[in-house]
């Protein structure tokens, strides 16, 4: 098992050095520079103060937005299963008057 790989970002013009997988470090900043946008976002707005409570609402409103895409990717995902299901029941019955045809 390879040793992880020490990457270093910035939040809020804090330096954080965090732990990762060979070959993750570009998805650590890139994911780093994501969060210290969002939480430069929350700041800016005025109403919360302090970079750890700033850094709390970040991860509730990413949370949440995870949350919400992952439930619609679950209705997304039984609304194809439905249509495949619709169109198996089509293709089985197609098939089947076919087959009482040649006979």
């Amino acid at each position: 098992m390879s040793q992880p790989n020490t990457v270093t970002v910035t939040l809020l013009e804090k330096e954080y050095r965090v732990a990762c997988q060979p070959g993750e470090e570009d998805a650590v900043r890139v994911s780093a520079q994501f969060l210290d946008e969002r939480m430069r976002e929350i700041r800016q707005a005025g109403k919360i103060i302090g970079t750890e409570r700033i850094a709390v609402m970040a991860a509730l409103n990413l949370a949440h937005d995870y949350l919400s895409l992952e439930n619609q990717q679950k209705s997304l995902d039984n609304d194809i299963e439905q249509r495949i299901r619709k169109l198996q029941e089509q293709l089985e019955g197609a098939l089947g008057q076919l087959n009482q045809l040649e006979l």
